[in-house]
């Protein structure tokens, strides 16, 4: 025991006498020297004694679809952090194929009392799901947030990056770069993100290429699913249609486009080149780095977090969309169209 006030005292640069002041709850301690000395606990591994333990406000669901996208993981930590520094007990629960529905999720989490839910990727992102689940839910009296897609049909505050504005930053870099033949890759278009993605792309390739429409629909555009194998398959139709460039809905189908590519001997970014979407964690050390459009994980999470903690507080924030821009963040998958004089 005394090594172990000794050891706490150094770490938090006090006397072991106030070290035991504080772990025994006594008075007389400054508020800025009790929180030293119980981030020295935290640091050297010691657990608090129960009286000193925060007291959790609660559980909060976080519903995801499968972690194998590492984007998934990326936003549950942010969200994780942010509760849990407002006193808050996140529970993940995550949706596999074959496994538990976003339902029976929710029954499940308001069984055990939640203070709220937050919802990201899930069926309010499809256009074919029925909403009244959550109206439902919102009946029973369980604040939400939903991350990842919008529906007009439901009341409740909707977390997204700008999917248009995505999809201009994208092909502006590549017709920058003399590509004239973009095609896009992502997955069904039942999805939100999916939609508002075409539109964007569409729009831009139209604005700066001239292409009609019909056009672009057609020939630039190939649906799959969000995965390496999808991107692989969808670059590869794009790819036989021409395409010197895609841009992906994700970086997991930016890794099947390169790999697309250098099934039919090309390489990336001589012959192709190619852009993902999310900049998911290390995504930046792939061969090549990728070229990505960054979804603002961060800022969406914490909004998502102070959002739902508005509502659990009885001042619910607007019901509306609070959309975050991204950044396209450039790096080895890019290059100058194959068609275009390089100079050495």
């Amino acid at each position: 025991m005394t090594t172990r006030l000794a050891d706490i005292a150094a770490q938090a640069g006090v006397s072991e006498a106030t070290v035991s002041r504080v772990l025994n709850g006594k008075p007389g301690v400054a508020a800025t020297t009790r929180q030293s000395v119980l981030a020295a606990l935290d640091v050297l591994g010691y657990e608090r004694p129960v009286r000193l333990r925060q007291r959790s406000e609660g559980l909060v669901g976080l519903i995801t679809p499968e972690l194998e996208n590492p984007i998934f993981p990326a936003l549950a930590q942010v969200i994780g952090q942010a509760l849990t520094r407002q006193g808050y007990t996140p529970v993940l629960a995550t949706q596999t194929p074959g496994g538990s529905t976003e339902d029976e999720l929710t029954e499940m989490l308001v069984d055990r009392g939640v203070a709220g839910i937050i919802y990201v990727s899930g069926l309010h992102a499809d256009t074919t799901a029925d909403m009244q689940r959550y109206e439902r839910l919102r009946a029973q009296g369980v604040p939400f947030v939903l991350v990842d897609g919008f529906s007009p049909k439901v009341q409740a505050p909707f977390i997204s990056p700008d999917d248009r504005a995505a999809m201009t930053l994208a092909v502006t870099h590549l017709v920058s770069l003399g590509h004239t033949r973009i095609g896009l890759a992502l997955g069904p278009k039942r999805f939100v993100p999916v939609q508002r993605k075409i539109e964007g792309f569409v729009r831009a390739v139209q604005d700066q290429l001239g292409l009609d429409a019909g056009t672009v629909e057609a020939e630039l555009i190939q649906h799959s699913l969000y995965t390496l194998e999808g991107g692989q398959a969808a670059a590869s139709a794009l790819i036989d249609r021409g395409c010197t460039a895609v841009v992906c809905a994700s970086d997991m189908m930016a890794l099947g486009a390169i790999r697309a590519a250098r099934q039919r001997g090309l390489e990336v970014p001589r012959d192709v080149s190619v852009v993902g979407f999310d900049d998911s964690p290390l995504i930046a050390f792939t061969d090549p780095p990728l070229t990505t459009v960054r979804k603002p994980v961060p800022a969406m999470g914490q909004a998502a977090v102070r959002t739902l903690l508005e509502e659990v507080g009885g001042t619910p924030a607007p019901h509306s969309e609070f959309v975050f821009m991204p950044e396209l963040v450039v790096r080895g998958s890019t290059a100058s169209a194959p068609n275009v004089l390089r100079t050495p």
